[in-house]
């Protein structure tokens, strides 16, 4: 597999390189040189899970790493369920949170871990990323524990929900922390900058572990293929598939698994009031306002990071930006929305709210489609109980960090002060 950096093509690199370098030249973006397609689609869809991920990678992966190896990996990395569970009569939702952080990033954490464990070299890595909530948990339990990679996670202080917090703050050991004074965004750029640095990024061997990282991305095409086969099992056309959106990895990594052939009627980008890329869908222009906190933090993001690979699937497939829906929801909305689906009897929380609604806003009155679940309810516990008047039981995971220390450092949002840290804990 060949890969390319989108600000500066001539910078081409492996698979491996890409997932060890994480970012190319000037902050630059990987993407491969060709996407691969799949024969006999039909015949894939009606594969177990983990049986058609291993060809799904190996279409990626195989020249490169060998198809042993792309089984191994996802052996290793997709262990747990992804139902398909209907919401009503026209949504249904693909639960991605029953992996061991109960979010969809465990999918790409987990399989990036495994890459980076039969990857590795001599050499010591750092694990340097920033999280608007799930990213962070996913990561430190990925890599919890790994005698060769250390793991920095920024985050923006007082912007997550504590129980999201307390899943990768509490770990300690190879896993560092720390709560900036700003938002995702901030956090988002220290971590470009840092990768700028040389000293920092040559220094300790620094590689990033968010939907930047390519790695992350083409484990969830997997699980794109096994919503629509969960879906064409129960009907038979083509399902509209609503992505809540936030740095814009989880529709990128959809738009991938269309290109490959995966028979999907349209994509729906879902947002909070964090709305640059539904405006810039329809008016045209690109212009992020300012980051607002809201119910929905882990899509508190105005300057999403991969919206670069979108527009490249876009151009390389010849689609039409049109042919992707924005829709952009306020808080009322998300609140009406989360309510909506309790009363449907489906408790859900406010990312995937958010998608269930822009799903009922863009659908004619024929269609049927899929929203993502990216998070368990009681990740989001706070917003949940006081949206719906309840208190929600804590499943096991959160409750065995609940009551632990938060062994976080604090920084403002100044890069300097990250490099001074870096260096003093590693």
């Amino acid at each position: 597999m060949e890969l390319y950096n989108l600000k500066h093509p001539e910078q081409v690199v492996s698979f491996s390189q890409a997932v060890r370098l994480g970012l190319g030249k000037d902050r630059g973006l990987f993407f491969p040189t060709s996407i691969p397609t799949l024969d006999d689609v039909d015949s894939l869809l009606a594969l177990p899970f983990a049986q058609r991920s291993k060809k799904i990678l190996g279409a990626w992966l195989a020249d490169e790493l060998g198809q042993d190896m792309v089984d191994s990996l996802v052996d290793n990395a997709f262990n747990f369920d992804l139902p398909l569970v209907q919401a009503d009569d026209k949504r249904s939702c693909l639960e991605l949170f029953h992996g061991p952080t109960l979010a969809f990033k465990d999918f790409g954490a987990r399989f990036m871990a495994q890459c980076l464990n039969q990857l590795a070299t001599d050499s010591k890595i750092t694990i340097l990323t920033a999280t608007s909530g799930d990213t962070g948990a996913a990561v430190a339990d990925a890599f919890y524990g790994l005698d060769k990679v250390q793991v920095v996670v920024l985050y923006p202080k007082g912007k997550i929900s504590l129980l999201q917090e307390k899943m990768f703050t509490t770990l300690g050991d190879n896993i560092h922390t720390v709560a900036v004074a700003s938002d995702f965004d901030a956090c988002q750029d220290m971590v470009k900058q840092a990768f700028e640095d040389s000293d920092v990024r040559d220094g300790l061997h620094l590689n990033s572990a968010n939907s930047i990282n390519i790695s992350r991305l083409l484990a969830q095409v997997c699980y794109y293929f096994e919503a629509v086969a969960q879906f064409k099992a129960q009907h038979d056309q083509d399902p509209v598939i609503s992505v809540p959106s936030g740095n814009f990895g989880n529709l990128t990594a959809g738009l991938f698994a269309q290109a490959m052939g995966l028979p999907v009627k349209r994509f729906v980008a879902a947002t909070n009031s964090n709305d640059t890329v539904p405006r810039y869908l329809e008016q045209g222009d690109w212009l992020p306002h300012a980051t607002v906190a809201t119910m929905s933090n882990a899509m508190d993001v105005s300057e999403p990071s991969n919206w670069p690979r979108v527009e490249a699937i876009v151009k390389a497939m010849g689609w039409s930006l049109s042919d992707i829906s924005g829709v952009a929801l306020n808080e009322d909305d998300t609140s009406a929305a989360l309510k909506q689906l309790d009363q449907l009897g489906y408790l859900s929380e406010p990312h995937a709210a958010i998608a269930a609604q822009a799903l009922s806003f863009v659908m004619d009155s024929d269609e049927k489609g899929i929203f993502l679940g990216t998070a368990h309810p009681a990740k989001f516990k706070d917003v949940v109980d006081v949206q719906l008047q309840r208190d929600i039981p804590l499943p096991p995971a959160l409750e065995a960090v609940k009551d632990k220390p938060i062994l976080s450092a604090e920084l403002e949002a100044d890069f300097a002060q990250l490099k001074r840290h870096l260096f003093d804990i590693l």
